[in-house]
């Protein structure tokens, strides 16, 4: 081998990115570790229905990482590196609307987009970019000396950059320069050792401590790095049990008796990491930051739009319901909120059209010269058709704002009597300088291609809904 391609690229960078994490945080490696012996367990304790979302390789090495950048600029500049590992933006995620405390940030998550890629390495990295033009958050004084202070630094050196542009293009690097990108684009995500100027970085922490952690230093590094598991209440006893100091919830649905949807999300809290302070008057102390966690997810079925709808609506009334009642557990509230309002099987959530399925012609189908009914729930219900579920593969506001919530020490300031900055996913494409991709439009292209190809099969005239 010669060459290397865009997925031997990013499954070699995701994984020594998490090499890299795992020595600077040495707790991020116990969570690898329960979470692979969690998965063992939950393989051997339900066989092949465990790996219904996805073999127990693609789970094992599956991997989500999250940074943080402050300009425009800097973001062009990530999604030429991601390009390069075949990872496109997906998606539009709104934390300041999200959270509670102040999170000044919008962000998007480069992934590959197509069904065999993902198979290979499904790799994605939650990218987010500070706000300041938000009035809520910075004064027009700090948003100028912010500014000022991110247009003078560089993230990512140049040959990065180039090597980046040459994999993209090319679809390959060769084995020497593949080695070059490796180190350069890894080495750019490291925790910097350059002091941090004390004072300014505690300006922009008393503003938001996100805020400080993205415009606070000259560099950016890898916020977490997300092992996946199939058991999520399992892995935080684990983890619980070995004292490890783990957020008060788990974000997203809750465990039910129904399928998995969507994606559930808990950490470890941030850890208290030494780093040199740099002080007015010029001297170096040591001190301490408090903003890397290490994060578990579990991931779902992909949901419809209309079934997104159904979820946002039962969480309002969670919120609802947990408020009249504060003695009992949110979990337990939301568990009977589901178990009354959404399908408890597959077979349901795919007869009324709530969640994303491919489908292929039953080798049992009956054989009764009958013709085949052309709705996908009676095709589903008389045996004629069989559904595999969509992997949702993407991310939920709320739960990455409750993640960032949990892991921070203060809830910042916040002036909700200013209007706030509009930024949408229209902006952010031409903020990046490619589309930002509509994660539900892809979930639907894999569905209908599997629907076009059952009419097909079956004969059946027009389009099956």
């Amino acid at each position: 081998m010669s060459t290397l391609s865009q997925w031997q690229l990013r499954a070699a960078f995701a994984a020594r990115l998490s090499e890299m994490y795992g020595q600077e945080v040495p707790a991020y490696t116990m969570l690898v570790d329960v979470s692979r012996e969690v998965n063992e367990d939950v393989l051997r304790a339900r066989g092949a229905d465990a790996e219904r979302l996805g073999s127990i390789g693609r789970v094992t090495a599956e991997r989500h990482g999250a940074i943080r950048v402050g300009t425009p600029q800097e973001l062009r500049q990530v999604a030429r590196i991601f390009a390069a590992l075949g990872m496109h933006p997906v998606g539009f995620y709104d934390l300041r609307e999200a959270a509670a405390s102040a999170v000044p940030v919008v962000s998007t998550a480069f992934r590959p987009v197509d069904g065999e890629e993902l198979a290979r390495n499904p790799f994605r990295v939650f990218t987010s970019m500070l706000t300041p033009a938000d009035p809520r958050f910075f004064d027009p004084d700090l948003r100028a000396r912010l500014e000022t202070f991110l247009a003078g630094r560089e993230l990512f050196p140049p040959e990065l950059l180039t090597l980046a542009d040459r994999a993209a293009a090319e679809q390959e690097l060769s084995l020497e320069d593949a080695e070059r990108f490796l180190q350069l684009a890894v080495g750019a995500f490291e925790l910097s050792g350059e002091p941090v100027d004390r004072a300014w970085y505690e300006t922009l922490e008393r503003i938001s401590a996100v805020a400080a952690d993205i415009g606070g230093v000259r560099s950016t590094h890898i916020n977490h790095l997300t092992p996946r598991v199939l058991d999520i209440d399992e892995l935080y006893r684990r983890m619980t049990e070995r004292g490890i100091e783990m957020i008060d919830t788990i974000q997203g649905p809750p465990a039910w008796r129904g399928p998995d949807v969507l994606l559930r999300q808990t950490s470890f809290r941030a850890l208290a990491e030494p780093r040199a302070m740099r002080t007015p008057d010029g001297s170096v102390v040591s001190g301490a930051l408090r903003v890397r966690f290490g994060e578990v997810e579990a991931r779902g079925i992909a949901l419809t739009r209309e079934g997104r709808a159904r979820y946002d609506t039962l969480l309002g009334l969670v919120d609802q319901l947990s408020a009249q009642a504060p003695g009992e557990s949110r979990g337990a509230v939301a568990r009977s909120v589901w178990e009354e309002h959404l399908p408890d099987t597959e077979e349901e959530l795919a007869a009324q059209g709530l969640a994303y399925f491919t489908y292929q012609v039953a080798a049992d189908r009956p054989r009764d010269g009958n013709r085949p009914p052309a709705d996908i729930g009676e095709l589903l219900r008389r045996g004629w058709v069989r559904a595999e579920p969509v992997v949702y593969e993407d991310f939920l506001p709320r739960s990455a704002a409750g993640i960032f919530q949990s892991n921070l020490s203060s809830e910042g300031t916040r002036d909700n009597a200013q209007e706030g900055a509009a930024y949408d996913a229209e902006w952010l494409s031409g903020a990046i300088g490619r589309e930002v991709l509509d994660p539900f439009a892809l979930y639907e292209q894999q569905q209908s291609r599997s629907l076009t190809q059952v009419a097909r099969a079956l004969e059946l005239d027009g389009a099956l809904a």
